[in-house]
Order: C-alpha cells, then structure tokens, then sequence
C-alpha cells in the first residue's frame, strides 16, 4: 500500500502531498458508492415506525419526484435522514454537510433547516415547540422547505404508498456526487 514518510503534516514533502492529492481524488470518485451504501444501511436504523428509515428515504424521494422536484431536491430528499444513525440530535446539519458541495444553496438549506421545520407536523404530540420554524418565516426559502416537509417528508410513513427501490434512484445519486465540488456553475450563493 503506498503510504506518506511523515508523521507529522509539517515534515511532508511535495511528493507526499501529491500521492495523498491522488488517492484523495481516487476516494473522492467513490462517493456515491459510500452514500449509496450508507442509504442501504437505514433498513437497520431508528426502529417503531411501520418502515424502516431506507423505505422512508425511498418514499420522500418517491414522492418529490411525483411532484415534479429537479434532481437536486430528488437526490435531497433521498438523503436528508442519513445523519440519523450518526447525529441523531442535528442529523439535518450532517445531511445538509454532505450535500452542500453538489447542490444549489436552496437544497442545502432545506435539508439543513427540515429537522425545525418538520416539528410542525409533530410537536404537539411529542411536547415540542411545533411553530419553531416560524423563527425563519420571511427568509427566502421557507416555502420550498415548508414544501418539503408538508409533502415529502412527513408524508413518507406509509407502508402502502408505491415506492421506488434505491436502484431506481443510484443513477440520480451518482449524477450529483459526480459533479466537481462547489462548482461555481451550480453552487449559488446562500441568501
């Protein structure tokens, strides 16, 4: 295995660096591969809902695509729970990390904001501050989150809704993860 000499960042050469900057191009490529695992992954994830977290997953992005979301918000929609197992207290912020590089701000934003947003349709019920979101109302993107939520999102538990399988979805997914990060192209700036 082809390895750098230094053990500490500051003693490596320009060598090092540039078969670190391959390997790092080499992983970078196999992204969607990871991502597409790690959606596989949810099937044994959070338990007690009537689906597991992948179905859910599935179901979202079913559902987007049914309305006539872009790939972006399709791709968004499949991912926005990934966070789940690992940050379960800010699992929007980690799906929003993960995406941001790909999308338009207004993907990222609404995956990074759903978590506060989807509390409208639960928070009642579970003792939370169900109008949290109202702290954004105003801010430029809050009906397309409000969108997301309402219709995506909280829809997305049900066990009889026709739902496509991730194998559907892995040529989206390998679409957008493909792209060169923080392309200028596609990245817009946040409002």
């Amino acid at each position: 295995m082809l390895s750098v000499r230094f053990h500490r960042m500051d003693e490596g050469t320009a060598e090092d660096y540039a078969l670190l900057g391959r390997l790092e191009h080499k992983f970078i490529e196999s992204l969607p591969d990871r991502l597409l695992y790690a959606l596989n992954s949810l099937q044994h994830s959070l338990a007690g809902y009537q689906i597991d977290r992948l179905q859910h997953s599935l179901q979202s992005a079913t559902r987007a695509e049914a309305s006539g979301a872009d790939i972006e918000l399709i791709v968004a929609a499949l991912i926005h729970d990934l966070g789940d197992d690992l940050a379960p207290h800010n699992h929007s912020q980690l799906a929003a990390a993960i995406i941001r590089p790909y999308v338009r701000a207004e993907v990222t934003w609404i995956i990074e904001h759903h978590g506060v947003f989807q509390m409208y349709y639960y928070g009642d019920a579970a003792g939370l501050n169900k109008d949290e979101r109202e702290r954004y109302r105003g801010h430029d993107w809050f009906d397309s989150c409000e969108r997301f939520c309402r219709d995506w999102d909280q829809m997305a538990f049900d066990p009889d809704y026709p739902t496509k399988p991730l194998s559907y979805f892995e040529p989206m997914v390998r679409t957008i993860f493909s792209r060169p990060a923080f392309d200028p192209a596609i990245i817009t700036p946040a409002a």
